[in-house]
């Protein structure tokens, strides 16, 4: 089988269920593990690069009012890859190419691959995922093993962490402008033992004002900005810690553990243990950062 992954979330999973052999085309952003940056790149990004948090939201929301696609898919090289399956998502537009691109795109060049659209809001969603992606590569058993594993890592962090208080944690996916998490987000703060202060699980992540974010009377604040590692969160954590005198501020990387529903979010679930009950679930070394 021939596979092309169109968003690093995918390709993730494809490599933890034992077919990254068979991944021949992967996004410019599909970095983990190492050995997905030796597959050809055949979605790029339209964003300029070097812009600020602000100019990043402008650009976005600019580019989505015109009707604008924020990536471009390399349509010779999905044609020289000639692949069997495409794995792509409908989750979210700022994240990797829209399906119905995708679709086209294959429908021009007439290639006759299935097309997988993953479309998860929680983690359960995330794990039925992986599942689904091991049906479609046949490593039906391999998936399982891992579905298995990770689930026994969440039961850890529960057991870890039930009968404790559970701190209000503010999430902040973005910081200029802020936004309060959605998707599975607040319910990884629920999972660690913690109160989301802002966010539905299972919903949009959704702009807010500073007066929002500091009405929500957060015990702690977590800096998660889709995209960034820990130093870029970190440097943008800054920024955020005047706002909420008296109340800690984390850095995450948020693009390996939080923005990626792949397996890499019980990891973030760790952290936000760690961060949130140091006592009873460690931090994990490296992974996570007060400002």
């Amino acid at each position: 089988m021939r596979i092309v992954s169109l968003i690093p979330s995918a390709t993730e999973i494809l490599f933890a269920v034992g077919a990254g052999d068979d991944v021949v085309g992967v996004t410019f952003e599909c970095d983990h593990p190492p050995a997905a940056r030796e597959r050809r790149v055949v979605s790029t990004s339209a964003m300029p690069e070097g812009l600020t948090a602000k100019e990043i939201d402008d650009f976005v929301a600019t580019a989505l009012a015109a009707g604008e696609d924020l990536y471009r898919l390399d349509s010779g090289a999905l044609a020289e890859l000639d692949a069997d399956l495409v794995v792509t998502q409908d989750l979210c537009a700022v994240c990797a190419v829209d399906v119905t691109t995708v679709d086209e795109a294959l429908g021009y060049l007439g290639c006759r691959a299935e097309v997988a659209t993953l479309d998860p809001h929680t983690v359960d969603d995330v794990l039925a995922c992986v599942t689904e992606v091991g049906r479609l590569t046949g490593r039906a058993e391999r998936a399982a093993e891992v579905v298995a594993s990770l689930q026994a890592r969440l039961k850890a962090v529960a057991d870890r962490v039930t009968g404790r208080p559970r701190p209000r944690a503010l999430v902040l996916e973005w910081t200029d402008p802020p936004f309060a998490p959605g998707h599975w987000i607040p319910e990884m703060v629920t999972r660690a033992g913690g109160e989301p202060a802002l966010g539905t699980a299972g919903a949009r992540s959704t702009r807010i004002t500073w007066e929002d974010a500091v009405g929500s009377r957060p015990d702690l604040v977590v800096c998660a900005p889709c995209g960034f590692d820990l130093e870029g969160s970190a440097a943008l954590a800054e920024g955020v810690r005047d706002r909420f005198p008296g109340v800690p501020v984390w850095a995450v990387d948020a693009d390996s553990h939080f923005a990626r529903p792949g397996p890499r979010l019980v990891d973030g679930v760790e952290v936000l243990a760690g961060i949130l009950h140091p006592e009873a679930a460690p931090l994990s070394g490296g992974l996570s950062r007060r400002v």
